[in-house]
């Protein structure tokens, strides 16, 4: 289920980027200027739009810590910006006075890349705002880039259809022509996948260009053999160039927006198409997951963002529904717990949890003195609240459960799912006394 719930009109021309944190989100235009909103209630902060650039911004990204936002822009500069206050910290000019198109943070925060469209390449230092590394592509501007999650290589992508691995110090090691029309867009999955002839070390890779279609790639990082990618599958339903694309926080999902005016979000482990969202009136040129929570922000050239809060749901019976997207709740992240809080309307909560580090585990042990003496949650409806949305959680995936588990597992009786099973003694002398009910699984009853 996908629901329009904002949309964000405050740019006065063509929309760029979009790109968030886990307390914010960014969007940069044409118009010279990058906003940022609180992502709890999406109102503008009091210091925005930043202004700082002298032509159109391109691209921004947020630090993975989220206390730095990179933006970049025609003016040939990478400003980097204080998410606190506005403040600018740093303008990193780009050496050859390109057009600065792409720009993005790696998993440590200790690089940040950025690309012209003359074809460089330039790797600077966080920490001390200085160049690190400069590089060259081939042929073609430089358009899109991303880090790998290991944080070992990073990808770019260029208007002449290549897609080049580089790794820290922008040694070329590997090049592949992804689109003979030119490579729009590319985002790695956060999560790493196994692949049977290379081990665990492997990361997905999706991108899409101007040939109608995104393709998943799978890039291995070997000690042995190096780094290798590998074409996976190709994915269609777009009926006109693709603009942007972007995994979900936990890798399940990929969204696209394209010329054709649609984004539409895929099922990233089997390709085939969850969602078609017909909302914006011009092009689609980019989306973005929220990296905590189950939103998902688009941007246009008909000047709008919108906001989508986005979940995978199987209906149960009595109307209630379960995300099947997320794994069993006691195997839950904080920023899973987060998530939840976020769309269970629990929003003021979410401090709170993380701050005492509350993941899948704790949240199934929280009781009512526990939320008042270690979380000093004071509000009594508040506690009870979060206590019977638990328990719903909890009953919920429950009743998930039922469809898939083996039989055996189910009371005879009532069909739940039961706990601490045990054979009932005479069940079992009257089974062995008839013989015809051996090949029958023994009567299990659920204790009380």
């Amino acid at each position: 289920m996908v629901t329009l719930i904002r949309t964000l009109s405050d740019h006065s021309d063509d929309v760029n980027c979009c790109a968030f944190s886990s307390g914010y989100l960014a969007t940069c235009s044409m118009d010279k200027t990058i906003r940022l909103y609180e992502l709890s209630d999406f109102v503008e902060l009091s210091y925005s739009p930043l202004r700082g650039h002298t032509y159109a911004v391109h691209c921004c990204d947020f630090s993975p810590l989220g206390n730095i936002l990179a933006s970049c822009s025609t003016d040939g500069t990478t400003i980097l910006w204080n998410t606190q206050n506005g403040q600018k910290l740093a303008v990193l000019e780009h050496p050859s006075g390109s057009p600065v198109r792409v720009c993005t943070f790696s998993p440590e925060s200790t690089y940040l890349v950025s690309g012209g469209a003359d074809g460089t390449v330039v790797l600077w230092n966080v920490q001390s705002f200085k160049l690190h590394r400069c590089g060259t592509l081939k042929d073609g501007s430089l358009v899109a880039c991303t880090f790998s999650p290991c944080g070992k290589v990073f990808v770019t992508g260029s208007s002449y259809g290549d897609l080049t691995v580089w790794d820290n110090n922008m040694r070329c090691l590997f090049n592949e022509k992804a689109d003979d029309l030119g490579v729009t867009s590319c985002d790695f999955s956060p999560k790493p996948i196994s692949d049977g002839e290379h081990g665990l070390n492997c990361f997905r890779l999706a991108s899409c260009g101007q040939d109608i279609s995104i393709k998943l790639w799978v890039l291995c990082c070997d000690d042995t053999t190096g780094f290798i990618l590998k074409l996976k599958c190709i994915l269609s339903g777009h009926t006109a160039p693709i603009l942007s694309c972007a995994f979900s926080f936990d890798g399940q999902m990929l969204v696209s927006g394209s010329v054709d005016k649609c984004v539409i979000i895929y099922e990233a482990n089997n390709g085939s198409i969850l969602h078609v969202l017909p909302h914006h009136t011009r092009y689609v040129t980019a989306c973005a997951f929220s990296p905590n929570v189950p939103l998902l922000a688009t941007g246009s050239m008909d000047k709008t963002v919108g906001i989508w809060k986005c979940s995978q749901k199987l209906e149960l019976k009595g109307g209630q529904e379960v995300d099947e997207s997320k794994p069993p709740i006691q195997f839950w992240t904080e920023d899973e717990v987060s998530a939840w809080l976020y769309a269970e309307d629990l929003t003021d909560l979410v401090p709170i949890f993380k701050l005492n580090n509350i993941d899948g585990k704790e949240l199934l042990t929280l009781t009512k003195e526990s939320l008042t003496n270690d979380l000093h949650i004071e509000s009594l409806g508040l506690r009870s609240k979060v206590l019977r949305k638990i328990e719903t959680l909890k009953s919920i995936k429950c009743q998930s459960a039922g469809a898939t588990v083996p039989d055996e597992f189910l009371c005879p009786i009532t069909r739940e799912l039961m706990k601490d099973p045990v054979i009932a003694s005479g069940c079992k002398q009257y089974k062995d006394r008839h013989s015809e009910y051996q090949d029958k699984s023994s009567i299990h009853w659920p204790l009380e």
